[in-house]
């Protein structure tokens, strides 16, 4: 399968944003959470990450610039994110993609689960692993992909990938040093990525 007709198919299987926080919450009220593993661990973050996209939801406001940026935006874009309930980096990062989507109407931002499109998935790895969030940003009319974002700001990555390889930082305190990055960034990185992003679509039309 090409990559256009892939894409086309998987987004016909997406879902909204308000359909993704509700599968969540409907299955942690089952002691459930998106994919096969429901460990206590797993629910544990899943709940976590409810309070984390909550705060998002209710705190992240877009800069002047980030907004005015936006409404220029002329094309027509899909940005299909692949993502999961228990994921933090997902949780801290896609309140706020999508309200930067919902700045412009030419802007339909949908989700997927990692685990239920893998095919998608491993077309789209990071360093060779399965990391998300994953945004894919399509051409509305064509499906033709124009770009990727993600698993999370490059600024954090590159400290990631530092704490990982090179100083060997066990997982549970590489966690807790990636939501303390999260917490004092507040999403500057982040909207520093988009408006490099959408800056180049505003100069084209």
């Amino acid at each position: 399968m090409e990559n256009k007709e892939l894409l086309r198919s998987e987004y016909s299987q997406s879902i909204s944003y308000n359909d993704y926080r509700k599968l969540i919450d409907d299955l942690l009220q089952q002691n459930l959470t998106t994919g096969d593993n429901n460990s206590p661990d797993m629910l544990e973050y899943a709940r976590m990450n409810v309070q984390r996209m909550n705060r998002w939801d209710k705190s992240y406001e877009p800069s002047d610039e980030l907004v005015a940026l936006a409404k220029e935006y002329k094309r027509k874009e899909i940005w299909l994110v692949l993502a999961e309930g228990w994921c933090g980096d997902a949780a801290q990062n896609i309140p706020l993609i999508k309200k930067i989507a919902d700045l412009n109407e030419n802007i339909e931002i949908r989700f997927l689960l990692r685990d239920q499109h893998l095919d998608l998935m491993d077309q789209y790895l990071t360093n060779g692993g399965r990391s998300i969030p994953k945004l894919i940003r399509i051409d509305a009319e064509t499906f033709e992909e124009l770009g990727t974002w993600g698993p999370r700001p490059v600024q954090l990555q590159e400290k990631v990938v530092h704490l990982k390889n090179e100083i060997g930082m066990p997982k549970e305190e590489m966690a807790i040093e990636i939501h303390l990055w999260y917490a004092k960034n507040k999403g500057a990185a982040l909207e520093q990525e988009f408006k490099s992003m959408l800056e180049p679509s505003v100069k084209i039309y």
